[in-house]
């Protein structure tokens, strides 16, 4: 099968023809229809988080696609099912925080893409328990976003307590941001997107925010303070300057919730301004799977939009780029491999797609 591979950090991945994954007891096999592309397999390539993954490896951990084999004991899906492979590619089960329903918090999890191969390839070994079912009339290349930007600012917005009354400053409209706008959006909130990229704005306000704030034109922190400040500001972006920002952006007993993972390991946090204004600082890592069923239904309710761009594998490194550089045709790309040669003519089209 076609893989798009990690060797070394920091050089491009390398297209290779690799062996079919064997499965085992509590395991499938899904053949990819689509993959979307998120920053996160960008840091992997490059090794740049603390804990690191181990070459050779397959990123991606936002597959779709249709089970082609189950493994013994495996009841949970059958032959032909769609399902998603997340980031979240297995857990304990048994430690406090899986018990408790928050098995993205459990120390022994596996990551898709990262400990374990992921979806850059045309099939994904995947633990049966641990896939999320792609509810019938959702298309795959909308699926696989939902998969981790979509979980991951769904369960942001969930921990930021955003209710009707409420200003919520989303800092990133890229491919968490513009998804995180629409959640908060859902819950009734007035909405107000900050981003340094016009074309991301124009889009945030297309998808139900209220106010949007150019950072490089003027200073958020003073734009969002005008409006009353944030009662919880969710920070997309993957510079620390940005959730400095979203930190400034509060009102008094605001909540910051840190979603993005810059490369730059650090902000800087006031303690004298925290404690004062009584501010809570949180982190939100991705949604798990019963958020993920969450999410698939939302959208299946035509309540969110997905603005993907589809790819070929062959192009992932023109694609990281893109993602890179900021010249990405849409939040999200999306590697396309339902479409076999087909693909590479729709390759720079740009879909913005309604459930």
């Amino acid at each position: 099968m076609r893989a798009a591979v990690v060797k070394e950090f920091g050089r491009p991945l390398e297209i290779e023809d690799v062996p079919i994954p064997e499965i085992g007891p509590g395991e499938i096999l899904v053949r990819t229809e689509a993959s979307g592309l998120c920053h996160t397999d960008i840091h992997a390539a490059n090794g740049d988080w603390p804990v690191k993954p181990s070459p050779p490896f397959v990123p991606g951990h936002e597959g779709v696609g249709v089970v082609e084999r189950v493994g013994p004991g495996v009841v949970r899906v059958r032959e032909g099912d769609r399902v998603a492979v997340p980031w979240l590619g297995s857990a304990c089960g048994t430690c406090e925080p899986c018990i408790s329903g928050w098995e993205t918090l459990c120390t022994s999890q596996r990551n898709t893409g990262y400990s374990v191969d992921g979806g850059f390839a045309e099939y994904i070994r995947a633990d049966a328990a641990y896939v999320g079912l792609v509810p019938d009339g959702i298309d795959p290349h909308e699926a696989a976003p939902l998969t981790c930007a979509g979980v991951t600012t769904y369960k942001a917005v969930k921990v930021s307590g955003a209710r009707s009354s409420d200003l919520i400053a989303v800092f990133g409209a890229g491919g968490l941001g513009h998804l995180a706008i629409q959640y908060a959006a859902i819950t009734g909130a007035s909405v107000v997107a900050v981003d340094i990229n016009a074309e991301r704005l124009e889009t945030a306000r297309e998808l139900g925010a209220e106010h949007v704030v150019h950072a490089g034109e003027q200073d958020p922190i003073a734009a969002i303070k005008r409006l009353g400040g944030a009662r919880a500001a969710i920070a997309t972006a993957v510079n620390p300057t940005a959730f400095e920002q979203a930190l400034g952006s509060l009102r008094r007993g605001g909540t910051l919730v840190c979603v993005g993972l810059p490369a730059d390991n650090h902000m800087k946090l006031p303690i004298f301004e925290t404690v004062l204004a009584g501010l809570t600082v949180r982190g939100s890592i991705v949604g798990t799977h019963t958020d993920l069923q969450e999410v698939f239904e939302l959208h299946r309710r035509d309540m969110t939009s997905v603005f993907r761009s589809p790819l070929v594998l062959e192009n992932v490194n023109d694609a990281i780029e893109q993602v890179l550089d900021g010249t990405a045709p849409s939040p999200r790309l999306v590697f396309d491999f339902g479409a076999g040669d087909g693909a590479a003519a729709g390759a720079n089209e740009t879909a913005a797609v309604t459930a």
